[in-house]
């Protein structure tokens, strides 16, 4: 078990930051090619995934379900979803590593289904995040409570400082999530308000990654707050 939590935090991270990347379509790439490329090594490390925690998919109809594990259930078959979706049109859409399909139809179908699916995606993979996150901040904090019985050097009060600075710095940066949200649009792409992609230049490409950094923070920590309450109710 060990060994796989070893093998999921790197493929977890790696897939997060190729999801980010490509956000940007084509516009952050001087071939089209390397979009693909990276969309099909993204597709291969959810195969991945999957088969690591094949043991959750295999009990998807087995148990008594929660509002905590309907909420966990949901996110991960959106994303799964999202996933089948992005794979399909992807292919449809391909100028380079797909064409010895010759498929000639359904490009119309495929470019509005890769925008909505990969919209989408991202929300879903955000609150993803932030339903584990909460696992990944207990095992660092457990390992500091251990090295804090040996050594002793810091106290209650630096950690309660520390805290109530870490909750300002999320506060700022949910609220600038909200505003990049909004003002790169994301919310016209879900619903289909804007059916072409847009990629505005004048903010550049670091700007584009600090957005997008943002409104994953942002819907992971909602998701982290409400899961923490359900787990809390249950």
């Amino acid at each position: 078990m060990n060994k796989l939590h070893k093998i999921r935090m790197p493929v977890d991270i790696t897939m997060t930051i190729l999801s980010i990347i490509l956000m940007g379509g084509n516009y952050l790439f001087p071939a089209d090619i390397i979009h693909e490329i990276l969309g099909a090594g993204l597709f291969i490390l959810w195969g991945v995934h999957i088969t690591l925690n094949r043991r959750w998919y295999s009990a998807i109809f087995k148990g008594k379900y929660n509002p905590y594990r309907i909420m966990q259930t949901v996110i991960n078959c959106g994303i799964l979803i999202c996933t089948v979706f992005l794979m399909i049109s992807g292919i449809i859409l391909s100028n380079h590593l797909f064409t010895f399909l010759n498929i000639q139809s359904g490009l119309g179908f495929a470019r509005i289904a890769h925008l909505l699916a990969s919209h989408w995606y991202y929300l879903f993979m955000s609150m993803h995040i932030g339903m584990h996150v909460g696992m990944i901040a207990n095992k660092i904090a457990q390992k500091k409570d251990a090295s804090k019985e040996s050594s002793n050097q810091e106290s209650q009060l630096q950690n309660s400082a520390r805290k109530i600075i870490f909750n300002i710095l999320l506060a700022i940066d949910c609220g600038y999530g909200l505003y990049a949200f909004i003002i790169r649009g994301v919310w016209k792409y879900l619903i289909l308000q804007q059916q072409f992609f847009f990629f505005d230049l004048e903010r550049g490409y670091i700007l584009f990654v600090i957005d997008y950094i943002s409104i994953i923070i942002l819907f992971a920590t909602i998701s982290h707050l409400v899961a923490a309450r359900l787990k809390k109710n249950r």
